[in-house]
């Protein structure tokens, strides 16, 4: 009797030792496969779009097939434009987004913390929130001239408004309880920010540094529209001004290429941060 009730036991430990690699493999293959899900939309619209004008549906002549606008992204290289366009936006948005940042997290985990802070920041912070970007635009050019300074600034304040939002928010949801038992184990305050406050925290401020790298990317196009002579957004001013929607397509491209590429750069630094989730997402290898 005991044999016939520990043989079926040993058979599905067994099964379980041998279907563990294949299980293995089939997760680090869907692990490469669904980032290249990503690409079928756009690859599919842009061979969509190349063969429509190729079989003659469309000119072509206000919207570039992609045959052209990479013609254009290749000759921009080949004459150092590119390359010159592309470090001067994005030296402005590194910067921006670093002021932006450390502005959004600091007043946004006072914010949080402190209630008194609060009443008496937030308010001021949500009215100028609700100022569109380009209102901005004419202020910062009086106050810190039409050069870097100014477009530095403009892309900051377009980083700090998600990152305060995300941090206050952040904070302000945590658990009541798992403070609790932080006081009753007796944390001390920096004990408390580090084991409870920080982990219940920093998914939310990923998040919020996300949105704000989005914003960031949005307002250096407002932020060079401030009479730059380089940078992607004079490009597309200079794309417009002579009449060439190639090279408008390609300058939105390339922002395109680099907003995603710095996005997920920051989701590759953080993972390791959040690797003790046990979200629905990651068990689905999303």
């Amino acid at each position: 009797m005991a044999m016939s009730v520990e043989l079926p036991a040993l058979e599905q430990i067994a099964e379980q030792v041998t279907a563990a690699p294949r299980g293995t493999a089939v997760t680090r293959l869907s692990r490469h496969a669904w980032p290249m899900l990503g690409l079928v939309l756009p690859v599919g619209l842009a061979l969509g779009w190349e063969l429509a004008v190729w079989l003659g549906l469309s000119s072509g002549r206000l919207v570039p097939p992609p045959s052209r606008v990479i013609v254009t992204i290749l000759e921009l290289a080949r004459s150092g434009e590119l390359t010159r366009h592309v470090v001067a936006t994005l030296s402005r948005v590194g910067l921006g987004f670093a002021l932006g940042v450390v502005a959004g997290t600091l007043l946004g985990a006072v914010s949080g913390y402190w209630s008194l802070a609060r009443r008496l920041l937030d308010p001021t912070v949500q009215a100028l929130r609700a100022i569109p970007s380009i209102a901005w635009v004419p202020l910062f050019i009086l106050w810190l001239g039409i050069f870097e300074t100014s477009k530095v600034a403009l892309i900051a304040v377009g980083v700090f408004f998600p990152v305060y939002l995300g941090v206050m928010g952040a904070i302000l949801s945590v658990d009541r309880k798992i403070v609790e038992v932080g006081r009753i184990f007796r944390l001390s305050g920096p004990a408390m920010i580090r084991r409870i406050l920080l982990p219940a925290v920093l998914p939310a401020y990923v998040v919020s540094l996300r949105v704000g790298l989005g914003l960031g990317w949005m307002f250096v196009v407002a932020a060079e529209f401030m009479g730059a002579s380089e940078g992607l957004g004079y490009l597309l001013i200079d794309g417009q001004q002579l009449g060439k929607p190639a090279q408008i397509v390609a300058a939105i491209v390339i922002f395109a290429i680099l907003g995603k590429t710095t996005d997920w750069l920051i989701e590759i630094a953080t993972a390791p941060l959040l690797r003790w989730q046990d979200a629905f997402g990651h068990e689905r290898g999303a």
